[in-house]
């Protein structure tokens, strides 16, 4: 019995390390005002969430705002996550919504390099316009 509880207490030992190296809390952080002619995203904010939290995704949300309501086109906020394409999401022609989305590779256990940027949709014919991009990223400690 007594070999039983020595040999319990040192595999807890062993995997109470292995938990404490862990990453202990996500990174979170505020965007400036994006701003492209047509196209705004304002009060944004993001968190890189750690390894096993919400598929570690880079979470984000903000107010999108088509601010030239009457040129017909729409705007979106365009995310770019490490290794993959840009990714569109939407916002509403002529009004401001609210977006709070995750972004993230389901091959990896956390996202550390995103970029992100605001565009307005001019069509197939004209090219969109799009405000500068930015890049965000941070290297977890892999214990």
């Amino acid at each position: 019995m007594k070999r039983a509880a020595l040999g319990l207490a040192a595999i807890g030992l062993m995997f109470g390390g292995t938990v404490a190296a862990a990453p202990t809390s996500s990174v979170t952080g505020t965007f400036p005002r994006f701003a492209s002619v047509g196209a705004e995203f304002s009060g944004g904010k993001y968190k890189f969430n750690r390894p096993g939290v919400k598929h570690g995704a880079f979470e984000w949300s903000g107010r999108l705002t088509d601010t030239s309501t009457r040129d017909g086109n729409n705007v979106y906020v365009e995310v770019k996550v490490q290794g993959h394409d840009w990714v569109r999401h939407y916002g509403k022609q002529g009004r401001a919504v609210w977006l709070h989305k995750l972004s993230w590779d389901g091959a990896q256990r956390y996202t550390a390099k995103v970029m992100i940027r605001v565009c307005r949709d001019r069509g197939a014919i004209r090219p969109n316009n799009c405000a500068a991009t930015y890049a965000y990223s941070h290297e977890w400690d892999r214990g």
